[in-house]
């Protein structure tokens, strides 16, 4: 193998578990160079069947691999150049074990294992070229382990990563400070459209700020606004409905503190199409999200039935051979539905026992509970779509599922991203950070990091102390 190009240019050899995760992931080193080693091809190849999105990924990178080694007529083992396959995107090149490498492992590790061949294969690569960098790259963090415990350098894949540190992640909300209208308030215009108060502002501020993002202000004179408009210097504010107020009530529902009120404006906004609420449990996102739903699909007729979804994990697996339709087989992981409709459907004076049931009937006829599986190819027209659990999916599920949206259709994905069960997914890598990163600023979506726990105070000590 002639790999003595520039030493600066790294070397990156690939476990099986980056290509499964990212397809796309050889054209993502840039001017570095790539190995596969053989072991990495054979598993690709144990992992290819199935239905599950592994195994589609599986699939995925070996016609990638197809493409660019069946297109090359040279001699494989000098390397393929990846300018063309990849389109510009990639410069280095791409070199397959052409080889057979007996690399001497220590007598610990056995060699039967695949893990443990391409680490023999790290070995000898570090071996014949000392005076390159030789990176072992692993969504596994044991195999890094092992590698950096032989003295070999590991990395995990971060290229599919939106942010490093999450604490980064656009939380929708802003803090003006006191000197704000000093500031920002000179020559200020103020108005009235359709029974909404709307400020024109000019300052500083004014170009950090993104479109639909909550500003607020506690002290003497609150101040609660939303960014409708911005251009340059200058910036639209429309000050915020007060759902926290009982005459403002969603389905008898009322926001509790600042960021439910922020989350319930733009739920009960037509514009907004696309909304993600962030929070820990408790905080609130499903009782809001299914309040304003029922309000708009049984009052203002605005969407014609509520669609919620969530994750199964193990994620798009088959729901299996619980007895009955989808909807029933759903039913287990709707748990948290039905205590929050018991929540909304409070028994009244007037309709007693009775009323209360057909109201149930009423509001379960409008929801619809549909498993991922069957998402691809379909169009929602005039439906209110709930995402729950959404930081478990990738971010190609997550466009799967929001490029179903047909005309009328509002899109809400709820999640806690410290809650993350499928595997090799992380907090910066989970399709839910991703489309919160995204789709900041766009003008038809909207954001909300919700903070305070509404439950108990049982609940909110446990948070605290446990």
């Amino acid at each position: 193998m002639n790999a003595k190009k520039h030493p600066s240019t790294k070397l990156f050899v690939l476990d099986t578990n980056v290509l499964m995760h990212d397809p796309t992931s050889l054209f993502r080193f840039e001017e570095h160079d790539v190995f596969v080693p053989m072991m990495t091809l054979e598993e690709l190849d144990n992992n290819k069947k199935g239905m599950s999105e592994v195994a589609r990924n599986a699939r995925q990178a070996s016609r990638t691999l197809d493409g660019i080694v069946g297109g090359f007529e040279e001699r494989i083992d000098r390397g393929i150049p990846l300018d063309g396959p990849s389109s510009q995107l990639a410069s280095g090149r791409l070199f397959l074990q052409t080889e057979p490498i007996n690399g001497t492992l220590p007598t610990t590790l056995p060699t039967a294992k695949a893990d443990n061949q391409i680490i023999g294969v790290m070995m000898h690569l570090t071996d014949k070229h000392p005076k390159r960098a030789v990176i072992l790259v692993s969504k596994d963090i044991n195999m890094r382990i092992k590698a950096r415990a032989l003295g070999l350098d590991a990395q995990d894949y971060y290229n599919d990563k939106v942010l490093e540190d999450t604490d980064l992640l656009y939380t929708g909300t802003r803090e003006v400070s006191t000197d704000f209208w000093e500031a920002n308030g000179r020559d200020m215009e103020s108005w009235k459209q359709e029974g909404r108060t709307l400020y024109r502002i000019k300052g500083p501020l004014c170009p950090d700020l993104l479109i639909n993002e909550f500003l607020w202000q506690d002290g003497e004179r609150p101040f609660h606004a939303i960014v409708r408009e911005r251009s340059g210097k200058t910036a639209v504010l429309e000050l915020l409905k007060d759902y926290s107020h009982q005459k403002n009530n969603i389905w008898g529902i009322t926001a509790r503190n600042r960021e439910q009120n922020f989350a319930l404006n733009l739920l009960m906004d037509p514009e907004i199409d696309f909304i993600t609420l962030l929070g820990q449990a408790g905080t609130g996102k499903t009782l809001l999200t299914l309040a304003a739903g029922l309000t708009q699909t049984l009052e203002t007729k605005l969407y014609s039935e509520i669609i919620i979804t969530r994750v199964t994990v193990p994620v798009g697996e088959d729901i299996g051979f619980l007895p009955g339709t989808e909807e029933e087989k759903m039913t287990p992981w709707m748990g948290a539905l039905e205590d929050n409709l018991d929540v909304l459907n409070k028994p009244t004076e007037e309709g007693g026992e009775w009323g209360r049931a057909a109201t149930r009937d009423l509001i379960r006829s409008r929801i619809k509970i549909k498993s991922l599986n069957f998402m691809r190819g379909r169009t929602f027209i005039n439906k209110y779509l709930i995402i729950d659990e959404a930081q478990n999916l990738t971010p190609k599920q997550m466009k799967t599922l929001i490029t179903r949206a047909g005309p009328g259709t509002k899109v809400v994905c709820l999640g806690n991203i410290a809650q993350i069960d499928t595997p090799y997914l992380t907090e910066g890598s989970s399709g839910l950070t991703y489309v919160v990163d995204r789709f900041k600023g766009w003008p038809h979506s909207g954001h909300v990091t919700l903070m305070r726990g509404e439950r108990s105070r049982l609940a909110d000590h446990a948070a605290e102390v446990l």
